[in-house]
């Protein structure tokens, strides 16, 4: 066949190889993540096993490090709940997105929805992974999934096993991961104005309510989203 009729698009690579690969990058920082997760679980004077305990049902990031001190402390379920609620907010944003239609099968469906983390979504949306389907979209959940409880097991036994007083570094973890999602997603999508946003909604949160500074940054953000579709809106019908 002459080079000149050969297909311009080459078939989409749904292969394990090509999951692992686009996912393993920030996969991998479950591990020290996930252990931060589990030396907290034995100090606060749980068990080590509720370390992967956590991690596989739980399975919402920094949701689980709040929930450590309110398990310890038995927090009544209206503050785990109200708590909860504040934290995940924002995976409603994410279902908008997300290419969850691409998932088939309601059992597919419910796991996706299930384990829809940040991460997840990072990979979910990229270039990459425009053409994904049920089987690869689920592997790079499943594989995000496994890892984070992997780190969470590692980091419950080793405090179990090792009198670490102090967790220097891995408080970072979760923080410096977010900055490598974002700086990611910018590269995908470069856009100042949002960028410059986000950035101004977070200083002036810090400085105004340092105490609240993530509920009221996101609060900040999303009205100045809508306010920026609203004019674009406008712009666009006049």
């Amino acid at each position: 066949m002459p080079a000149s009729s050969a297909s311009p698009n080459p078939a989409p690579d749904h292969s394990l190889r090509s999951v692992v690969s686009l996912s393993a990058p920030i996969g991998l920082a479950f591990i020290p993540l996930g252990m931060a997760l589990g030396f907290l679980v034995v100090h606060a004077g749980l068990a080590w096993w509720w370390a992967p305990v956590f991690a596989a049902v739980i399975y919402a990031g920094s949701l689980e490090f709040l929930m450590v001190h309110l398990a310890a402390t038995t927090a009544p379920i209206v503050t785990v709940a109200l708590t909860t609620f504040v934290v995940n907010s924002r995976h409603v944003f994410y279902a908008l997105s997300f290419p969850l239609h691409r998932v088939r099968g309601l059992l597919g469906k419910t796991y996706s929805t299930y384990t829809l983390s940040d991460e997840a979504y990072a990979v979910g949306v990229s270039p990459e992974a425009r053409t994904w389907t049920t089987r690869p979209i689920l592997l790079m959940q499943l594989l995000f999934h496994l890892l984070w409880v992997t780190g969470a097991m590692l980091g419950g036994l080793v405090g179990e096993a090792l009198p670490i007083d102090r967790l220097v570094g891995l408080d970072f973890a979760l923080t410096a991961l977010f900055i490598v999602l974002g700086i990611d997603a910018f590269r995908q999508r470069p856009d100042w104005l949002t960028a410059a946003s986000a950035s101004a909604c977070a200083i002036v949160a810090w400085l105004v309510v340092p105490g609240q500074l993530l509920v009221s940054a996101f609060a900040a953000f999303t009205g100045v989203l809508l306010m920026r579709m609203l004019v674009q809106r406008r712009r666009e019908r006049a």
